[in-house]
């Protein structure tokens, strides 16, 4: 469980840091010159960070209500927890890269098309760091385990 909380201690202040630039990024003067659906998707991914917090945090705080006595299903819940993180914070990152790339290529007749393919990009490659790789190299460990 220790183990637990201090991955998450790892993480959280990159999610916070994060969340406080998307949070500043609206009360810059070129946030208001957004389309709406732009303005939507950085709302979106704002509230995909904080649900990533949230979980990020949850296992700290509910260590701490059992007065620090971790029971199997507490490891369990917490390991799920942090993993499960991860996909709300890769759906922020890639609706974040949307509106990004989105005003990058203001004028550009492609821009729509850019910015989707860079949105989704951000998404395979987060989602393939994050989640295939780690899987596919728990298969290999175990597969290499058999006899």
């Amino acid at each position: 469980m220790r183990n637990i909380i201090e991955e998450a201690r790892v993480v959280l202040p990159g999610v916070q840091a994060l969340f406080g630039f998307q949070t500043i990024a609206v009360f810059n003067d070129r946030f208001e010159e957004l389309a709406y659906y732009a303005k939507a998707c950085h709302a979106a991914a704002l509230i995909m960070v904080i649900v990533s917090v949230a979980m990020v945090m949850t296992p700290a705080i509910y260590y701490r209500t059992c007065r620090g006595h971790a029971t199997g299903a507490m490891v369990k819940l917490s390991s799920v927890m942090i993993r499960g993180a991860l996909c709300p914070l890769a759906i922020g990152l890639a609706l974040d890269m949307f509106t990004v790339i989105h005003i990058v290529t203001a004028g550009m007749s492609a821009r729509m098309m850019l910015s989707v393919a860079a949105a989704l990009g951000t998404l395979l490659l987060l989602s393939g760091l994050w989640f295939y790789v780690p899987r596919r190299a728990r298969a290999m460990t175990r597969k290499n385990r058999r006899p």
